[in-house]
């Protein structure tokens, strides 16, 4: 269907969420002196937002949405470098296992009726002990609190010496830590307002962000306006954020969402849907000649590996039965892909070809630049199939475990397969029944996906550590070598050791071949040409604190 007959067939859709979004749209264009216009950020979020407390930070809608309302400790820069934050400094004892850090003195949660008077208070040590004890607490039943699991002391992990200086302390060096502490779980919340609210806080939250709730009505919109009294500054001295409000509707239609994105109401959309995916981009990724100058495009190697899973525990009768359990066809089907045409024309070049190792590009260890890993050759996947002993003629078809957004990538694996002399068979199932039977060491053969919640190579080798359940090791990958490799890693402070271990351990993953890497994701993102300082980066964390929306001649 072409975009003008699916405008047509979308301009009649009316309704309450219509109303209302224009309704919020007129608040932010009238309800204020005629010659000052807002700065509103508008996006949309398809899948909705369950919760806003961070502790159930778990997916993309709600990390975008607690990033705006929270900080955290330390944070990541656009390089993915740790960098201050509510902690101004810290230091790391000789043994690795202690981290002290030195709160600033001038952050503010934002106003509640909690609070004496209503107004916000000064976020202390205090109430980093609270926050990050929360995500380990077994009654507040936190998504993030596998996070600290085997890694921070069993009494005491959490302790603030004084307002101003906070400690942690860990069972064994453990370097990620930092990284850790970045992620949207560790976001400090003031235990007056989670105490007052209890269940309730994730829609009434209350943080140190640079924006707070205005307005929420489930299933329509969610409004964020400025924090006026928010702590941080640009180089200038200017206060942050620039924007006035954030604007995020829920139209689930994904056609809706461009509509909406063309006429100018959302300021962005993140990805594609593959409806317009041929429409707007060409197959080598830019965008098509009739949309040029009408938007900006933005790419960025994304923290993501696609691959396919292939069960390694021998113990279990459907690994002995399987041609898969011999690490030669498990190399033919690496070399029986060609990524790069599957990138080409079923993704059209959103994505690396994942030709090195299990990690993505992006991250500071720069494993794809070192790590060998299996490039289109046919001939060799034949050859290998050969030396087996395993032929076409005595190999039952592999089924293949994939969701239906990938059944088309499935399906052009499966062929490729063949092409060479490996039977596959593809079985589309929902994403719910995919995780239940990797979980449970029951998919032989399944598609797969990998997200960093820290930029670290250790959050990718740990799927494969022996001692890690599924998740993470849906593998059941086992080697000493590279346990041995992992534990080192992990306790090292200096970076160039540490990433030449995770290249070593990424090499020896990709010579067994308990994966099938297919590609490394991107961050793909189409923005209005009046969106300024509004930058991608390799986690997809959306980052508004410096971006402006300005006033542009319209063509």
């Amino acid at each position: 269907m072409k975009l003008t007959k699916m405008y047509q067939k979308l301009y009649l859709q009316k309704g309450l969420q219509f109303i209302l979004i224009t309704f919020i749209s007129c608040f932010f264009s009238c309800y204020s002196k005629p010659e000052i216009k807002k700065q509103v950020f508008a996006y949309n979020e398809s899948t909705g937002i369950a919760t806003l407390d961070p502790a159930f930070a778990k997916n993309q809608s709600v990390i975008w949405a607690v990033h705006q309302l929270y900080n955290t400790l330390v944070e990541l820069d656009s390089n993915l470098e740790i960098k201050p934050s509510i902690a101004k400094s810290w230091n790391i004892s000789n043994d690795g296992l202690i981290y002290t850090f030195h709160l600033r003195n001038d952050v503010y949660f934002q106003d509640n009726p909690a609070f004496i008077n209503g107004k916000g208070r000064r976020c202390t040590a205090h109430d980093v002990v609270f926050s990050l004890n929360r995500i380990i607490d077994k009654n507040t039943a936190s998504s993030g609190a596998w996070i600290f699991n085997g890694h921070v002391v069993n009494d005491n992990a959490f302790t603030a010496l004084n307002d101003t200086t906070f400690q942690l302390k860990l069972q064994h060096p453990f370097h990620p830590i930092l990284e850790i502490l970045t992620m949207q779980y560790c976001s400090i919340v003031p235990k007056e307002v989670v105490m007052k609210e209890g269940k309730n806080f994730g829609r009434k939250p209350c943080g140190t962000g640079p924006f707070q709730l205005f307005f929420w009505e489930e299933g329509v919109a969610l409004v964020l306006h400025k924090n006026k009294h928010y702590w941080e500054k640009d180089n200038n001295g200017t206060s942050l954020p620039y924007l006035d409000a954030i604007k995020i509707s829920f139209y689930q239609n994904k056609a809706t969402e461009f509509l909406q994105f063309r006429q100018g109401e959302l300021s962005f959309i993140n990805d594609i849907d593959p409806v317009f995916k041929d429409e707007v981009l060409t197959k080598y990724g830019s965008l098509q000649k009739a949309w040029l100058g009408k938007m900006q495009l933005q790419k960025h190697p994304y923290l993501n590996t696609e691959y396919l899973g292939i069960l390694m525990d021998t113990s279990l009768a459907i690994v002995k039965q399987s041609p898969l359990q011999y690490k030669k066809i498990r190399q033919a089907i690496n070399y029986a892909i060609n990524k790069e045409q599957m990138m080409l024309y079923l993704r059209n070049s959103i994505g690396y070809a994942a030709n090195a190792g299990f990690c993505p590009m992006g991250l500071p260890s720069n494993n794809t630049a070192y790590v060998k890993g299996y490039s289109y050759n046919p001939n060799k996947a034949r050859q290998l199939l050969l030396e087996s002993g395993i032929t076409s003629q005595n190999m039952a078809a592999i089924h293949l475990l994939t969701i239906p957004t990938y059944a088309n990538l499935a399906s052009f694996v499966a062929k490729q397969c063949e092409d060479v002399g490996i039977p596959v068979q593809v079985e589309v199932v929902q994403k719910s029944v995919l995780l239940e039977q990797t979980a449970q060491s029951k998919a032989l053969f399944f598609r797969g996906s990998w997200m960093a919640d820290y930029p670290d190579a250790e959050n990718y080798m740990a799927v494969f550590y022996s001692k890690n359940p599924a998740p993470p090791n849906y593998t059941r990958y086992k080697n000493t070598t590279f346990d041995n490799l992992y534990t080192q890693a992990v306790a090292t402070d200096n970076d160039s050791i540490r990433y030449a271990l995770y290249r070593q351990m990424d090499q020896l993953v990709m010579d067994d071949a308990p994966v099938v890497p297919l590609f490394y994701d991107m961050v793909i993102h189409f923005v209005q040409n009046n969106v300024q300082g509004f930058e991608p980066n390799a986690l997809n964390l959306l980052e508004l604190r410096h971006t402006k929306i300005i006033s542009v001649n319209k063509q």
